[in-house]
């Protein structure tokens, strides 16, 4: 017997092609609160934000060591629906939306070259 799943569909957004919330909605402010505060700081702001503009940095900085150490390795990426595919990691975009690969093995194939999606991969290992 089948199980029915429910499906859960999200109001649209503000723009034309539905792509973000208004920031200034009750549900946006509830789900999608940023840590730095965009009114006037209080105190306790003003010694939290540059901890954390540190703590971005320094994450910032790692992301873009482990970027530079992928090039020309063979990677795996782990994306959503169980899919695991293995490629050469060539580039990035500036705005890591897409990770250029070449020799792109998957469950259908092999692509000589190919763009992977970023919001479509789960995690990536590759052998330091």
């Amino acid at each position: 017997m089948t199980t029915p799943v429910s499906v859960l569909r999200l109001p649209k957004g503000p723009d034309p092609n539905s792509r973000g919330f208004d920031p200034k909605s009750p549900r946006f402010i509830a789900l999608c609160r940023t840590s730095i505060a965009t009114s006037p700081a209080s105190e306790a702001d003003a010694e939290q934000l540059p901890r954390e503009q540190h703590a971005r940095s320094v994450l910032r900085e790692s992301f873009l060591r482990c970027l530079l150490s992928m090039a020309n390795k063979k990677i795996q990426f782990h994306m959503y629906e169980r899919v695991n595919v293995e490629a050469t990691f060539r580039a990035s975009d500036i705005d890591v939306l897409n990770f250029q690969v070449s020799d792109l093995h998957t469950p259908i194939g092999v692509q000589k070259e190919a763009l992977i999606r970023c919001q479509d991969v789960i995690l990536f290992t590759f052998d330091a």
